[in-house]
């Protein structure tokens, strides 16, 4: 018997169907939960924790009862604003709720509210449905009647300069949702060309950091809207650089793949390239976080390198003084995917000339290397 036991044994007895079966330990997530429940109320005294009873989801009948309510034009204002905001707890709630609430049509009739009347100013109304919208992904036929749209697609932006907060996030949560639903480039390219929509976004990413959610959203907006090449040059004069090296070092994760993705992206224009060079912290923080996040990162973060240290040997200086020899042959001799061992591999060519003479890698070896074009 596992010795985490004794102390409740000396003064309770565990029933058998409350222990796990392999480790014979207080199980946490039974499925007798509501008898382990009373079980473990009655043994309070003896150090006996009580286990939380799961939600159940949302009741579907109640669903269709608020979503009628919310989309019933001769229903009054007030209580269609009730309905759409007990929606909203029920979706932020859990994906269980979120999964019965898309279930029952909330998608078709969320968007219809929100786009009662784009010529006017945003109701409540307007505003809850959405942020219940926000936490859904949508089919790519709903993303079209959005981006099909240009007045649609404005009214989108304009909501970007709210003053709310909260508007102004969920506003770039459906903008990046359907621009990543959508398979059509020349929509894509619509969305992307709105005058305002980089902005909005990077105002959001510079938004102070007591709302992690701004970050996270305006990451995701911006790296699928500078997918659109021919754009790009738009997010470089709303100021995407300097607060894409602001913010860097706060990203978690997959946000941070996003960022260091959207530095490469940005990085293979030139007026990009020029406003990353141009900016004091890029190489050193390039260099510092090569190797630290993921593989993917590290990819993402070895092109961005080798843009900015093909053109112009000023980086290629900073790169050099900030370590990034050493960087660079760990990240060769890593695991990590083949295309950031290439990008290494062409950065080390690259900086060849830039190392200290007596440097590995202005060794004969090094002259040897495969180094692979992508």
């Amino acid at each position: 018997m596992p010795g985490s036991l004794e102390p409740l044994d000396i003064g309770v007895q565990i029933p058998y169907h409350f222990r796990c079966p392999i480790s014979l330990e207080l199980m946490r997530d039974p499925v007798t939960v509501y008898r382990s429940d009373d079980w473990c109320v009655a043994n309070r005294s003896f150090g006996i924790e009580r286990i939380p009873t799961p939600k159940q989801p949302a009741d579907p009948m109640l669903v269709r009862t608020l979503l009628n309510q919310a989309s019933s034009g001769s229903g009054p204002f007030s209580l269609r604003v009730s309905a759409l905001r007990r929606l909203r707890g029920l979706a932020r709630d859990s994906d269980k709720n979120r999964s019965v609430i898309a279930a029952n049509n909330a998608r078709e009739v969320l968007l219809s509210i929100v786009f009662a009347d784009v010529s006017s100013e945003p109701s409540e109304l307007n505003l809850e449905s959405l942020a219940i919208l926000s936490m859904f992904t949508l089919s790519e036929p709903e993303c079209l009647y959005v981006a099909s749209d240009t007045d649609r697609v404005r009214y989108l932006v304009n909501l970007l300069f709210h003053s709310s907060i909260d508007v102004r996030v969920n506003s770039a949560a459906m903008i990046e949702i359907v621009v990543a639903g959508i398979r059509s480039p020349e929509l894509r390219a619509q969305i992307s060309s709105a005058d305002g929509v980089f902005e909005g976004i990077v105002g959001i990413l510079n938004y102070p950091l007591l709302y992690p959610r701004a970050l996270k959203i305006g990451i995701k907006a911006l790296f699928a809207l500078c997918l659109v090449k021919q754009h790009r040059q738009k997010a470089v004069a709303a100021g995407a650089v300097e607060a894409l090296i602001d913010r860097l070092a706060e990203f978690e994760k997959c946000d941070s793949e996003r960022a260091l993705a959207t530095v490469e992206l940005l990085c293979r224009i030139p007026s990009g390239c020029a406003a990353f060079a141009s900016h004091a912290l890029t190489v050193p923080l390039l260099v510092k976080i090569i190797l630290k996040i993921s593989d993917r990162a590290t990819e993402y973060a070895a092109g961005a390198l080798l843009s900015l240290c093909s053109a112009s040997e000023r980086a290629q200086q900073e790169a050099v003084g900030a370590g990034v020899l050493t960087q660079l042959l760990l990240l060769v001799q890593s695991d990590c995917t083949e295309r950031a061992k290439r990008k290494a591999q062409m950065l080390l060519k690259l900086l060849r000339d830039s190392w200290p003479h007596d440097s590995f890698a202005n060794s004969d070896d090094f002259a040897g290397s495969d180094v692979v074009p992508f």
